[in-house]
């Protein structure tokens, strides 16, 4: 498990009841390309909640992820550099697919938000993100670039479950994203938080993300 602080999953369907009809699957969404926020977090009517903010489209809309697939495309392929800091990734040399904390316009730019959370909901003004489960062909990692490049591990896949991540609230945030393999990664998420006027700790549904990595 790993705790950080910012510098600091088959294929689902939503069940949809159509007036006088049998209930159908939703509609999947694919994203490739653009801005979303992969795991967004709001506090409403007393609960926490997780969708997915896409800006890919105009005007912006929340999305629940279970109609959504994130789509790393195979133009994404990095080469792990001859370094022992990036070992977490594989050998060097290797080929793994990274989405770059910097936004590429041609790639999907995924971040992490908790912007529509006020301050002073919630103790410390914080809501801790946790990866509880994983599937994938292989390993999943999150991590920032360093002053020097390096790489500081923010979470991994492979390293044991439960990863665990401190979003302040107001707070947005955009990390490498890393896949080792093509195939399907799903990662299940969940928020929780203490509130500040009754120290009740509140937990969010499970919610699971789901990339698509081509090759």
């Amino acid at each position: 498990m790993r705790i950080a602080t910012p510098l600091a999953a088959a294929t689902l369907t939503a069940a949809a009841v159509l007036a006088g009809g049998p209930a159908q699957a939703a509609a999947t969404v694919q994203i490739s390309q653009g801005h979303v926020d992969a795991v967004d977090v709001a506090y409403e009517d007393g609960e926490l909640g997780i969708t997915i903010h896409d800006e890919s489209v105009t005007p912006d809309v929340e999305r629940d992820p279970a109609d959504v697939v994130l789509v790393v495309k195979k133009e994404a392929k990095w080469t792990v550099p001859d370094d022992p800091a990036f070992a977490f990734l594989g050998a060097p040399g290797t080929k793994v697919w990274l989405l770059p904390e910097i936004q590429d316009e041609n790639l999907l730019w995924p971040g992490l938000s908790a912007e529509e959370i006020e301050s002073g909901v919630f103790v410390g003004d914080s809501i801790r993100l946790e990866a509880t489960k994983f599937s994938g062909p292989d390993g999943l990692s999150l991590f920032t670039n360093g002053p020097s490049g390096e790489p500081q591990i923010i979470a991994d896949s492979e390293d044991g479950l439960p990863d665990v991540y401190d979003l302040p609230a107001g707070f947005h945030v955009h990390e490498n994203w890393a896949f080792e393999k093509a195939g399907t990664y799903k990662i299940t998420v969940r928020a929780s938080g203490q509130l500040a006027s009754t120290n009740e700790v509140i937990r969010s549904a499970p919610a699971v993300i789901t990339f698509k990595v081509k090759n």
